[in-house]
């Protein structure tokens, strides 16, 4: 039996709570709470996906074309965002970074260099050794991510 994970639809944190977690941080950094910006985090909170910025501002025009969100403010948005841990980011070079929300379980990636497929998982035995290396040379670990690039199974059939 495999100890890899591959599902990690479940949210860690209620809608609610971060919603009320964001409110605060808007206020804190003196900046106004608009309903952009809440469409912004219920978006991401929503998506099972990691979106670019482009394919965010995209599926909110979509389903919000009445709230005319701009892509600036979706960019500032997601850096305040990320900036605070409530959402992470996956860097793709000179083709920008995909978010997604934080509020998951811990997970890795894999990331097809091809197509830029993200497979998430987690795998106990790899987990359990990042521990004992870093408890073997006296650091303390505060969080870790790891990304894997390859080519996914699909583009190599092609």
């Amino acid at each position: 039996m495999s100890d890899i994970t591959t599902n990690f639809n479940d949210r860690t944190i209620e809608y609610n709570q971060l919603l009320d977690d964001f409110k605060n941080l808007i206020k804190k950094n003196n900046l106004k709470f608009t309903i952009q910006r809440e469409v912004i985090l219920e978006t991401l909170y929503n998506s099972d996906e990691h979106l670019t910025p482009e394919e965010l501002h995209r599926i909110i025009q979509e389903k919000y074309p009445e709230l005319n969100t701009g892509i600036a403010t979706i960019y500032r948005t997601l850096s305040l965002l990320e900036d605070s841990h409530i959402v992470t980011s996956l860097s793709f070079g000179a083709q920008g970074k995909k978010y997604e929300l934080g509020a998951k379980d811990h997970h890795d990636h894999l990331i097809c260099t091809e197509c830029g497929q993200i497979t998430e998982f987690v795998d106990e035995e790899i987990e359990k050794r990042q521990h004992k290396i870093t408890e073997e040379l006296g650091f303390k670990m505060i969080d870790h991510s790891m990304q894997i690039y390859g080519i996914c199974k699909a583009c190599q059939e092609k």
